[in-house]
């Protein structure tokens, strides 16, 4: 499907993520985190894919499950550690923690703790792009629980009417929290409800990179030459708890089995396949370093001072 170059692209961004998760999720038990963590652990070939599709003109927009996304689209390493650890020179100052990542410097513009409140706001900023006769894209991630609020069915028929470029892409891990969606919903039919509003709609049931990649890109390439908004709804799984880096299983919301199929069909795995194991040596050597890196990078970081308690607020 992708040549050996994209392979090793897609494999080096996929195993990033899994690697700096894993040790997030290590770290995080002594408190030298200071921010809840949502891990993407799982749910990483989404984000990769989409991203793969794009372009450095594109822009993002994402969940508070957003640490996949941020370093997809190519945000900073370093700064996105340290903005866990709550350091100065985090991406948003150690003030925003692990929901809130940004870097506009590649095209990820901001995430948020709200439910779908990213989504208006990526609406708007496409709304932006339309005026100015841009040909950039924008994407925005958000899960199977925002489909519940009203901003989501405001933004999606805004974007219908005025013919934005936004490409809405809802990651159905299946649970909002520990509630699953049919328990919320009378239907499976949340891609329905997009095309409802006048935009092609596609639902992905199998969590498969190379088929997401193929969709987003003719999704974003329609987009590009002024089709109007588009909605890909994509079958996940999260492999960790909601939030924190545990499992959950004892809750009893779901089974193991349930996510032990998931991992049966980790696109990490797949994509690794693909990739001669010489050259699969010599990429997680690389990452790793940039991990050790990054983490001690945090680390040595300082704290605010004082004077941050006023700066970056509205009245500015």
């Amino acid at each position: 499907m992708f040549d050996q170059k994209k392979y090793q692209d897609i494999y080096r961004t996929l195993y990033l993520i899994r690697r700096v998760e894993e040790e997030i999720g290590r770290i995080y038990p002594s408190d030298k985190i200071k921010s809840p963590v949502h891990l993407s652990i799982g749910q990483e070939a989404v984000s990769v894919a989409v991203c793969s599709a794009l372009d450095e003109r594109d822009a993002v927009f994402a969940t508070y499950r957003s640490h996949a996304a941020y370093l997809a689209k190519g945000g900073n390493l370093k700064e996105m550690i340290a903005e866990l650890y709550g350091k100065q020179t985090g991406c948003a100052k150690g003030k925003g923690g692990s929901m809130h990542l940004l870097d506009p410097s590649c095209g990820f513009i901001v995430t948020s703790a709200i439910v779908a409140t990213t989504i208006p706001l990526a609406v708007g900023y496409a709304y932006s792009l339309k005026l100015k006769k841009s040909d950039s894209v924008v994407v925005v991630f958000f899960g199977d629980g925002a489909v519940d609020e009203g901003a989501f069915h405001e933004s999606l028929n805004f974007a219908a009417l005025k013919k934005l470029p936004v490409l809405f892409v809802c990651e159905n891990n299946l649970y909002a929290i520990h509630s699953h969606f049919l328990t919320r919903h009378h239907s499976d039919n949340i891609f329905k409800r997009a095309a409802s509003y006048g935009m092609a709609s596609e639902c992905l049931k199998e969590d498969d990179l190379g088929v997401i990649y193929q969709r987003t890109k003719f999704f974003v390439d329609q987009i590009r030459q002024g089709s109007g908004p588009a909605f890909l709804e994509c079958y996940t799984c999260r492999w960790r708890e909601h939030v924190g880096p545990n499992d959950d299983f004892h809750l009893g919301y779901r089974s193991e089995q349930e996510v032990s199929h998931c991992k049966d069909n980790d696109q990490l795995k797949k994509i690794r396949a693909e990739i001669e194991p010489s050259v699969i040596k010599k990429i997680n050597q690389k990452v790793e370093q940039q991990i050790e890196d990054a983490f001690i990078f945090a680390e040595k970081s300082p704290f605010p001072g004082k004077e941050e308690l006023m700066t970056d607020v509205f009245k500015d």
